[in-house]
């Protein structure tokens, strides 16, 4: 189950960074990027391999994840910067969906790299001290935590010098409302995941 865990958690990232461009409002509460509908879902998995594997085994997992976004980075930069086929119209644009501004992608690498060791550190802080009780509040309180980290690292260094500080400081708000009930929300999916690990492992250790 490790290796779906993995592959879920660094295929969402890689796919929060792509589509990271689109912007879409919740009426006139609201604007977010597209991305955070997606990222989201990364502090749970970390959690549940906490839960589940340990904490050394969620911290490969957040360096495996920092490691595939610098190699896609690099990747997507040598595509942006092959010579188009003359009957290719799109560079333009393929540049502007892929491409991002430096600033953005060293706001998402550093809060990234912050926030989630973050999350596995009070993630595990809080299991060592209640063991296999009070999954949801660890869960909650280490995602709480590490998101509001996140939001605010991100949105300080991505837009810092491009707006008002009062708009930096509505947009960090927004986003992390819009986070803090996402987290409320995903808690059973939570419980729901770790509950099959933990009947799997049984099942495979019995004779």
């Amino acid at each position: 189950m490790i290796l779906y865990l993995n592959g879920i958690f660094v295929g969402l990232l890689i796919l929060s960074n792509i589509v990271a461009v689109k912007l879409f409002g919740i009426g006139d509460f609201a604007v977010l990027p597209a991305a955070v509908i997606i990222y989201i879902f990364t502090y749970p998995i970390t959690d549940i391999i906490v839960e589940v594997y340990g904490k050394k085994e969620a911290r490969r997992t957040v360096q495996a994840g920092l490691i595939t976004q610098v190699m896609a980075l690099i990747f997507i930069a040598i595509t942006i910067n092959l010579p188009a086929a003359p009957f290719f119209e799109n560079q333009v644009e393929f540049e502007t969906i892929l491409g991002g501004s430096f600033q953005v992608i060293v706001a998402s690498l550093i809060s990234y790299t912050i926030s989630q060791h973050l999350d596995v550190t009070v993630f595990n802080k809080l299991k060592v001290k209640h063991g296999e009780k009070k999954l949801w509040l660890r869960n909650n309180a280490s995602t709480m935590l590490s998101q509001l980290v996140d939001t605010t690292l991100f949105i300080t260094i991505a837009f810092f010098g491009t707006m008002p500080l009062a708009a930096l400081g509505n947009l960090v708000v927004t986003q992390y409302l819009f986070k803090f009930m996402a987290v409320i929300v995903l808690t059973p999916v939570v419980y729901l995941i770790v509950g099959m690990i933990r009947r799997q492992k049984q099942v495979d250790s019995s004779p």
